[in-house]
């Protein structure tokens, strides 16, 4: 796809998804959320996608923020009746979380407000040494959302999500890197090959592996402490995984060094 708000590219096992709004930095419109959405849908549908990389288009802006101003005037019923319950943003958002697999988000520029929430969000972050990032609710009068917050807490901390709610800057790339926005951090000229080799290695293991951790990670993150219902969900997924041929294929290819052939199964 060589046009279009939302880019898809796939390349075996490493789905990528571009935000293709360049003369409005890549802000993420609420159509530009709904096609993010469904393509997460579509490439979770049958496994085959066992990573997926985030970026912007071009390598100024990874996205800006929220466009409020740019409203779809058709949407499918389906995620009409999606987006009667979720905004887009959270909608997305949601949609990163739940992908069975590894989000990264590649930042190939600024990533300010929403599009900051939109990296945090993802699994890990990879980073250009030029970037800057801010949240800046506190600048203009609001209060972000207790989810919103939640998940930077889970990402960076309470002491570095205060700081960053509190003040309203942005941050530059030393500060991003200390406040532990980012997981690498490296010359633009060396970011595209480093993520993908990063996405390529995680979605060449093991998938039941993969989102089975996943799976187990999130059911951690929504409380202090799990539930007997999570806890049970948890231990299912592990066994799940542990009886898997996979496991079996991992051993094997291990003790006969050799990379291993996984079917998901």
């Amino acid at each position: 796809m060589t046009d279009g708000i939302l880019l898809v590219e796939q390349k075996d096992q490493v789905g990528t998804l571009i935000f293709n709004r360049p003369e409005k930095r890549n802000s993420l419109s609420p159509a530009l959320l709904i096609e993010f959405h469904e393509a997460l849908e579509t490439f979770a549908k049958d496994n085959a996608i066992r990573a997926v990389v985030v970026r912007g288009v071009g390598e100024v802006s990874f996205s800006s923020g929220y466009d409020i101003g740019a409203i779809p005037t058709t949407v499918d019923p389906k995620v009409q009746r999606k987006l009667d319950a979720q905004n887009p943003l959270d909608l997305a958002l949601e949609s990163i979380i739940n992908y069975p697999f590894p989000v990264i988000a590649m930042l190939n520029g600024y990533a300010f407000g929403a599009g900051c929430e939109l990296a945090i969000t993802c699994d890990m972050r990879v980073a250009a040494d030029d970037i800057r990032m801010g949240m800046p609710p506190a600048k203009l009068g609001l209060v972000y959302s207790a989810d919103g917050l939640k998940r930077f807490i889970n990402t960076i901390g309470l002491p570095a999500t205060k700081e960053l709610f509190f003040t309203g800057r942005f941050y530059d790339a030393n500060r991003v890197k200390e406040l532990g926005m980012v997981d690498y951090m490296m010359p633009q000229s060396e970011l595209e090959d480093f993520t993908y080799a990063l996405a390529m290695e995680m979605a060449g293991n093991a998938p039941l592996a993969l989102s089975g951790t996943k799976k187990v990670l999130n059911l951690l993150l929504r409380s202090d402490q799990l539930s007997d219902a999570d806890r049970s969900k948890a231990t299912e997924t592990i066994a799940e995984a542990f009886a898997s041929d996979d496991l079996k294929e991992g051993q094997r290819s291990f003790m006969e060094k050799r990379k291993p052939v996984f079917k998901g199964k």
